[in-house]
């Protein structure tokens, strides 16, 4: 067990997964932090949950302000599609990218740290809608880095802007420490899991797999899921792990979060070619050479953005009917099952089979069953009781 906890704080880490409120969490996190020994193996998981403390109350504050309408609110709710925050050192030309991409009103000025609250825009990508956040400078001795990286944390995925007239390196191995010191990775894991942990219902444990086991069995995630009284749950693997990348994934005290890199101000240097290219190569992540005064490089965000966030687009349609023309967006992986949830719950209780016309299947209107993997373009058509 990477974080050999003992008997009483797994009881107490049943508590803050049950919690539902804010305050509830709090109250759960504080005890289960309290019962947490202290030693190497323990240390990033009490610096996840001290961090996580502060994200909560945070939350409750900004729901107060909300609430009372006194203050500046810093949350913002997720609208379209998925929801992607811009990140970036001061003055890296965040807001001009974010208004260029989106039309939102962002402050655009030539000094550092004229953006002092998030600003939501929406991008629209050929059927889907991209909604962009911009956000203050993330820098160190900020007071509000809890506040950035919790709206990071929140997010589906992030765009990081660098300024190509500074050390584009050497900002963006400052800005990806900062996130992983609070526990957010930008780099793809070799393997990864993700647990969907569901309050009620019959669903039992169920698995999609893109990749293997390492050190176990199907059976013992069952149990090892058990031992934290989850039994109704959605387990997704991706690459290869093991049976502690499994519980480690129960605590989401490190969060994956797929990344574009826009590169700003090409226009106002030459040769940046190759140090883009070197960016691209040590962070493994895609790097866009753009500028948003000049407009280089915005058709490209788009596309960078769908593809690294690995969405796919599922249109349903009814018997005898055309296909829907605004499609259901999913994350790669997903089943017939999360389709037919995302259109009403009682389609998976009523659920007979369903037909596909796409490259999921081998023939146009092949008929499949709840667990059957949906790709990009799919159409589908569920057929229930009733």
């Amino acid at each position: 067990m990477v974080t050999n906890l003992p008997a009483e704080a797994k009881a107490k880490w049943i508590k803050v997964m049950e919690a539902k409120t804010p305050e509830e969490k709090i109250r759960a996190l504080e005890d289960f932090l309290s019962s947490v020994p202290k030693h190497k193996g323990t240390e990033k998981l009490r610096l996840w949950a001290t961090r996580r403390l502060a994200e909560l109350r945070d939350e409750i504050e900004e729901r107060r302000k909300k609430k009372t309408g006194r203050g500046a609110v810093f949350f913002v709710e997720k609208e379209g599609d998925v929801q992607v925050v811009v990140l970036g050192p001061p003055n890296t030309g965040k807001s001009m990218l974010v208004n260029k991409l989106t039309g939102a009103r962002t402050v655009i000025a030539d000094y550092p740290f004229s953006t002092t609250q998030p600003v939501p825009g929406m991008l629209k990508y050929e059927d889907i809608y991209i909604q962009l956040i911009d956000t203050p400078p993330l820098s160190r001795g900020s007071g509000l880095i809890n506040k950035i990286i919790g709206l990071a944390r929140n997010a589906d995925g992030l765009l990081i802007v660098l300024d190509a007239t500074r050390d584009i390196i050497a900002d963006f191995e400052e800005l990806r420490g900062l996130l992983e010191d609070s526990g957010v990775v930008l780099s793809k894991p070799l393997g990864r899991v993700v647990i969907e942990a569901y309050r009620s219902g019959r669903q039992g444990i169920r698995f999609t797999l893109m990749g293997k086991l390492l050190n176990a069995t199907l059976d013992d995630v069952r149990r090892l899921l058990e031992e934290y009284r989850i039994h109704n749950a959605h387990v997704k693997i991706y690459g290869e792990v093991t049976l502690d990348d499994v519980e480690q994934a129960l605590f989401e005290n490190t969060t994956y979060k797929p990344s574009v890199v826009f590169v700003n101000k090409v226009d106002l240097v030459s040769g940046v070619d190759e140090v883009v290219k070197v960016l691209g190569e040590k962070s493994g992540l895609p790097v866009i050479a753009g500028s948003a005064f000049t407009g280089l490089g915005l058709n490209k965000v788009g596309e960078a953005l769908f593809t690294q966030l690995e969405l796919i687009r599922v249109y349903t349609k009814s018997p005898n009917t055309d296909p829907s023309s605004k499609p259901l967006v999913l994350r790669k992986g997903a089943t017939i099952r999360d389709v037919a949830e995302s259109i009403h719950r009682d389609f998976v209780k009523n659920f007979v089979y369903a037909k596909v016309w796409g490259k999921s299947v081998h023939y146009p209107g092949e008929r499949v069953g709840l667990e059957h993997v949906v790709e990009d373009g799919d159409i589908v058509e569920i057929h229930i009781r009733g």
